[in-house]
Formats: structure tokens, C-alpha cells, sequence
């Protein structure tokens, strides 16, 4: 089955009640059994429902996966990877990484005893150098964020494989209509169901996907007990979302080229960093394992000025300056202050998260029209 196909049939069927060809939105907290311990599939809706359930299955399909499960956020999500290790036991991740999940790590695991390590994964030696025995996790992000940096999946797992390390990526970036991380070898793939998936910034959702059953056993184990599922509402609305998602991943890789083309023309531009630029260092990894390079953009100034990144957020009038991504409308950013301020900031600057820089998420309007309100906003 073609990407388009699953992304509207995956994991769904029409309702049998009614016939109803939209997954019904079950608002229930429980369910009425027929006896003791004898029920139709689903006793408490923190355990099971049938609408986040249908959701659950269309996004492993998507990623090519046999077992997914969802959460009330993606930061849920990688919460739910953490509570699989134990005290004592050793994170490796990408030293270019989303602020939050870095805050999550750094200032609430790591006073339970998992010791975290931040290094750069373009580069995989400096990965097999830092393994150890104690290490559990390797977490990776690719694309990055915010610097758009591609790591070779199919390489790191292969490290991960050789020390019998758990490999998760977060997929947000690429969403699985570009990129498919574990047939490169990962065992979990991460998303922030709140941006390309769902699509229309009117969500906060999280999933994991693995075809790995004694993974997926924990993984639903952490769901179950610790409760930080979506709701009923949400799953209808990301399932809606995802039904387009391969129409406006394409408008978004489209107009993300227009965009990145244009902004590495311009005289007040620094540099551009999206994968799909022959200029981009990893370019060829991009190449091998993406079937498109996305809307996601990132750029610096010249003369690296605050205030002129701060001058260019403001003045925007399409594009509009707020956290997030992945929604139909463009947005800006500024990382240093936005998404990655809880980054202390020397290590920001090491990664290249400089004052003057900019992060896009184009969306799928014209791009003209989008290229214009950049262009007056640097004027």
C-alpha cells in the first residue's frame, strides 16, 4: 500500500454500529462489562480507547511499524523512553537538540540517576568513543533543531546494534512521509503529533512507534501507569490531520526550496541551513535516507545582531512569529530566545544557535506571497 493510501486507510475501518466512515470520537471513561473481567476489548479509557486506538495504529503503519502508542504531548512521549531505563544507566543524544527535550533530560531525569551525554552525531566517531557499557539510549533527532543537521540513522544504528543500545529518533522533522527510521534500524520513533501530523496547530499530541514487542510491552506498561494519554477529541482531530499529511508534506517541501533558494541569494544573509542545498554538509545522508528535504529553515544574519533577527520577527506579516511548527501556516522563531532559551547559552553557540538566528516553518501558502513578506522585512 502507497504512502497516501495508508495515511487515509491505515489501521481504520468504518464504524460497525452505524457505518459512520469517520472513527467515531468515543467520550467515554469507561465501559459497561458483561460480567467480571469479561468486556469487548476495553475496560477504562486510560488503558485503552477505541478513537486514540485507531490513531495508534494508523501512525505505526505510517512508520512502518507493528505497535504504536500515544501521549498527551510529544515531550510525554520522550518521557515515556526515559521511564524505561534505570538509575545509573547512561543517555547518549545529539548535542544539536530541541530545548525542551533537553530540559527534560537536565533538569528532571538526571536528578534520578541517568546521566546524559551531548555530542555531535554528524560525526558517529565521536559516538562509538563515548559508549560505554552503562549506555542504554542513544536519542537522535534528524533533522535537527534548529540547525537542520542530518545524521546518518543507518550508521547509528548500526552502533547501537554492535553495544546493544536502544535507539530512538524523533521523527518531527522529516514525519514519516519523508523519512522512516526504522528501517534504518531504530527500534522507537518519536513525534510531536502536534506539528506535521495533526497539521492545523490545534493539538497537543505525542506517539511512539516500534516493532519491537517487548518494547512495545513497556511502552504501553509506562502509558498505562503513569496516564499521560491524549484525548479522545485530540485523536479524532490528529487522524483528520494525518489524512492530508502527504498533500501538505509535498506544498511544504516545495515551498521550503523556494524559500531556501531565495534567502541563500540574499546579501543580508549569513547562511542557510536546509538539507536540500548542495551547500548543506550533509546533503548526500539527506539524499540516502529522505524522500524530500521538508519546510523546516534555518538562517543566520550577517554582523550575528540581535537586534536585527529581532527587527526581521517583527516585521513580518504573513509568516508569524510563535513557537511550533508543521501547521499550514508559516511561522518564525527565534531559538535563542524561544525554543532553546533553556539552553545555557555557551552551549547554544557551540551547536551554532547564534543571536541573529532565524528558524521557518513555511507552511503551504503561496510562495511568492511568502518570499515578498520576507523580502520586506529585511528591507
Amino acid at each position: 500500500m502507497k504512502f497516501g493510501t495508508k495515511a487515509i486507510h491505515a489501521g481504520l475501518h468504518a464504524d460497525e454500529a452505524t457505518g459512520a466512515i469517520m472513527t467515531p470520537i468515543y467520550q467515554t471513561s469507561t465501559y459497561v462489562q458483561e460480567a467480571i473481567g469479561v468486556n469487548k476489548g476495553y475496560a477504562y479509557s486510560r488503558t485503552k480507547n477505541p478513537t486514540r486506538e485507531a490513531l495508534e495504529n494508523n501512525i505505526a503503519a505510517l512508520e512502518n511499524g507493528k505497535y504504536g502508542a500515544c501521549f498527551a504531548s510529544g515531550m510525554a512521549a520522550i518521557d515515556c523512553v526515559l521511564k524505561i531505563l534505570e538509575p545509573g544507566d547512561e543517555v547518549i543524544a545529539s548535542n544539536d537538540l530541541y530545548g525542551g527535550s533537553y530540559r527534560l533530560f537536565k533538569s528532571v531525569f538526571e536528578k534520578y540517576g541517568i546521566h546524559f551525554h551531548f555530542v555531535n552525531m554528524t560525526n558517529p566517531t565521536e559516538l562509538e568513543i563515548q559508549v560505554s557499557e552503562k549506555t542504554k539510549l542513544i536519542y537522535v533527532e534528524t533533522p535537527t533543531n534548529p540547525m537542520m543537521n542530518i545524521i546518518d540513522i543507518a550508521e547509528i544504528s548500526d552502533i547501537a546494534s554492535r553495544t546493544d543500545t536502544l535507539l530512538c529518533v524523533d521523527n518531527t522533522f522529516a514525519t514519516p512521509y519523508l523519512q522512516n527510521p526504522l528501517d534504518l534500524g531504530a527500534d522507537i520513533v518519536m513525534h510531536s503529533v502536534t506539528k506535521y501530523l495533526g497539521g492545523h496547530s490545534d493539538i497537543i499530541l505525542g506517539a511512539l512507534v516500534t516493532s519491537n514487542e517487548e518494547i512495545a510491552s513497556k511502552i504501553y506498561h509506562i502509558q498505562n501507569s503513569s496516564g499521560a494519554i491524549t484525548a479522545p477529541m485530540d485523536s479524532f482531530l490528529a487522524l483528520r490531520g494525518i489524512k492530508t499529511l502527504h498533500l501538505r508534506m509535498q506544498r511544504h517541501c516545495e515551498n521550503g526550496e523556494k524559500v531556501a533558494m531565495f534567502l541563500a541569494d540574499h546579501p543580508k544573509v549569513e547562511k542557510v541551513y536546509w538539507p536540500g542545498l548542495e551547500s548543506h554538509p550533509n546533503h548526500d545522508i539527506a539524499l540516502k535516507q529522505m524522500r524530500g528535504f521538508g519546510g523546516m529553515i534555518s538562517f543566520s544574519l550577517v554582523g550575528n545582531k540581535l537586534k536585527d533577527a529581532q527587527e526581521i520577527v517583527s516585521r513580518v506579516k504573513i509568516f508569524a512569529l510563535a513557537e511550533s511548527l508543521g501547521g499550514v501556516e508559516s511561522l518564525i522563531g527565534h531559538p535563542a530566545t524561544m525554543t532553546h532559551a533553556s539552553i545555557p547559552r555557551e552551549e547554544r553557540e557551540k551547536t551554532g544557535i547564534l543571536d541573529s538566528l532565524i528558524r521557518l516553518s513555511v507552511g503551504v501558502e503561496d510562495p511568492d506571497d511568502l518570499i515578498d513578506d520576507l523580502n520586506q522585512a529585511f528591507k
